[in-house]
């Protein structure tokens, strides 16, 4: 801790969320505010106040007579989670398209460029890291700040998802044609391949994350079949 002009309670709520997003606290199990505080030489309130802010993004709960855990997400929060990116992310796409100039183009290549080696390397952490600064990128450059508003409540959850067991060369294949719609200045393509991605990034997501359930997922378009 001691990161000049960042709030101490910022800065555990920051080390706190990245040892969840990493799975160095796994889901359900149990932070205790003392033991935090005295691992991180620092006292009970900001551990509390960290831990308070990280409820409101949804990574921990406090549970009657448990304290606070860390949050299982279930079938039904992973379905609501994917239904509201796939609504945003298509929309900030469409923004990017639109908006991206060569300079924003570049810099959301770099994070790609950056996923495929980690990847090629073996480095999972730093493949999640390229793949939701390539997202947050998209972000910037679509130049909505209350989309960017909205989406940085979600932005806890999603890291987590994307640290979770996949196939690297999947998801950077998804990445690379999200970033050939964008960079075509088509912004109906660019929609189009970002619900692409979010879809099935969903069914993934509830492939490796509640094994043993029902996974079916309807398209939310008429006409669509069931997908697993």
């Amino acid at each position: 801790m001691g990161v000049a002009h960042t709030p101490l309670r910022d800065q555990i709520r920051e080390h706190v969320r990245t040892r969840i997003t990493r799975g160095e606290f796994a889901p359900g199990s149990k932070l205790v505010e003392r033991e935090l505080a005295a691992e991180l030489g620092v006292s009970r309130v900001p551990v509390r106040e960290a831990l308070r802010m990280l409820e409101t993004e949804g990574l921990v709960q406090v549970v009657p007579r448990r304290g606070v855990i860390v949050k299982e997400l279930t079938h039904t929060d992973i379905e609501e989670l994917f239904d509201v990116r796939e609504a945003l992310e298509s929309m900030t796409a469409k923004r990017a398209a639109e908006r991206a100039k060569t300079a924003d183009l570049r810099r959301l290549r770099r994070h790609l460029d950056r996923a495929q080696r980690a990847a090629g390397a073996g480095k999972l952490d730093a493949f999640g890291d390229a793949n939701l600064a390539f997202h947050d990128e998209i972000a910037v450059i679509a130049e909505n700040n209350l989309l960017r508003t909205i989406l940085e409540p979600l932005r806890s959850r999603l890291d987590w998802l994307f640290r979770q067991p996949d196939d690297p060369d999947r998801l950077y294949a998804e990445h690379d044609s999200l970033y050939q719609a964008i960079a075509s200045g088509d912004p109906e393509r660019a929609g189009e391949m970002a619900r692409d991605h979010v879809q099935s990034s969903r069914v993934n997501a509830l492939r490796i994350l509640c094994a043993g359930e029902p996974t079916a997922t309807v398209d939310s378009a008429p006409g669509k079949e069931a997908r697993s």
